[in-house]
């Protein structure tokens, strides 16, 4: 993606995000390279997994609720609780029609029931109590929102109003949980009579959630509404199976750009263009629109490592973590990193010589434990061993530790892999957190942040799919 960080073509998007995640939005601008034309163009984006759950279209089968709750007949009581929740009351202009419309109001409180009762059970329907944590279960469910909603949408068009009523409603309803995670927080100051001094406490929405929560949401309307903006447009789409030498649209003769796909993308549709090129006009738009979304994606990316970074280490990694870092990185690594004056990751990233990004992840996971081994091993030497204390007492650490210095260039070495390989899936220490984490209002940021970043990078290539056609054609054409 050529000029994807030009400063000159980036768009202010009224972002503004948490402290501990500014550093990297800037660097993450500098470190986004060109990757080959149809390489992650679905929403099979990596670090984005998709299943099916019980907040997605599988909640749409004739099968039962399995909470059984009675149907309420009140039509009045139905409307007020489908308000509630954000759900549109269906009204038909003829009368007749009033027994559908009530049915309709029915099945959507029903769909709601069910919804809800897997949300309590934990996904356990036995009702056993062997259910996963509520974290769990939530980020779950936004990941399969995500995957219901905009799984099939592979192009740059609108989303259709019956799937944007769908994320809308029901994103409304996984985030209002956000809504009663507090903190309290002194507001005034007063003093009685006899000059005794009080402080009056209020609650607040927990720092994390009252920070990056507005951003998401707002960052999500503006991918919306990206998508939206692609209406009748000069490009268009042909399936795959479907391909031919020529293509017709709107009963003109059209030529199609047979691309070539790695095997493994053969579902995607081909853009095709006209066949003198787009305008200028439609190249300006692409390029605002693309600029746009590859600043959402830096954004959302950023929250999604700073609400990571904050999440607590597993017993089950610590476990795991090797007695040395030298084991780790292997002695080729090590050595580079320990006798180097003037350490450069990129020198040695160069030098590594990475053929694939499953190498990149294999190797990101390495430099991750060694950072953590030799985190660990500078703060032996204090009497709080406790390993939630490590961040706190590494500030204190001396700084010429040998530990600490080779925990600090392991750090910058697995922040150039990533900024690198800007596709690389999540770590295993970064899934472990995930798994393990059960802090409901970090799962609700990490997986609305993680499933918006997939999205805005499946919609700058998909742009850059539209612009490697255009030039195609001009070149044929010239």
């Amino acid at each position: 993606m050529d000029n994807l960080s030009n400063p000159d073509e980036n768009y202010d998007l009224g972002y503004q995000p948490s402290p501990s995640s500014v550093d990297q939005t800037d660097q993450s601008a500098i470190g986004t390279p060109g990757h080959s034309i149809f390489s992650g163009d679905s929403f099979v984006y990596c670090r984005t997994n998709s299943e099916t759950s019980a907040f997605s279209d599988a909640s749409y089968s004739s099968d039962a609720s399995p909470s059984r709750w009675p149907v309420l007949k009140s039509g009045a009581h139905n409307q007020a609780v489908l308000s509630r929740l954000g759900m549109k009351h269906h009204k038909n202009v003829v009368s007749d029609d009033k027994s559908d419309d009530q049915e309709i109001l029915e099945a959507e409180l029903e769909l709601m029931k069910e919804r809800f009762a897997k949300l309590l059970l934990g996904e356990d329907m036995s009702g056993g109590g062997k259910g996963v944590c509520t974290a769990i279960t939530i980020s779950n469910s936004i990941t399969n929102l995500y995957a219901t909603v905009f799984g099939q949408n592979l192009r740059l068009e609108p989303l259709k109003p019956e799937k944007k009523a769908m994320w809308k409603r029901e994103m409304d309803c996984l985030l209002s949980v956000c809504d009663y995670i507090v903190e309290f927080v002194p507001t005034t100051s007063q003093s009685l009579q006899d000059g005794t001094a009080f402080e009056v406490m209020s609650s607040r929405p927990r720092s994390d959630i009252y920070i990056n929560l507005p951003a998401l949401r707002k960052l999500d309307t503006m991918l919306i509404e990206i998508l939206e903006s692609f209406q009748d447009t000069e490009f268009w789409y042909a399936e795959h199976g479907s391909m031919s030498s020529n293509s017709t649209r709107s009963g003109s003769f059209r030529r199609v750009i047979q691309v070539q796909r790695k095997d493994e993308k053969w579902w995607l549709p081909v853009p095709c263009v006209p066949s003198g090129g787009l305008s200028d006009k439609a190249r300006k738009h692409l390029r605002h629109k693309r600029n746009c979304a590859n600043q959402i994606h830096k954004a959302a990316l950023a929250i999604n490592n700073s609400i990571l970074a904050e999440m607590e280490i597993p017993e089950s990694f610590i476990v795991t973590l090797p007695k040395s870092g030298r084991a780790c990185l292997g002695d080729s690594i090590y050595r580079y990193m320990q006798s180097a004056d003037k350490f450069s990751p990129e020198h040695l990233l160069e030098c590594l010589n990475i053929s694939s990004e499953h190498e990149a992840l294999e190797l990101a996971d390495r430099v991750e434990a060694s950072m953590y081994t030799w985190r660990r091993k500078a703060c032996m030497s204090h009497s709080k061993s406790s390993w939630d204390m490590v961040k706190d007492l590494m500030s204190d650490t001396d700084k010429s530790d040998k530990n600490h210095v080779m925990a600090e260039r392991a750090e910058s070495l697995l922040f150039c892999l990533k900024q690198k390989y800007p596709e690389l899936a999540q770590t295993t220490l970064d899934t472990c957190k995930i798994q393990y984490n059960k802090d409901v209002g970090q799962a609700v940021l990490e997986s609305y942040s993680r499933v918006l970043e997939g999205l805005a990078f499946n919609i700058v290539a998909w742009v850059e799919d539209v612009f490697f056609v255009d030039r195609t054609m001009r070149n044929q054409d010239g």
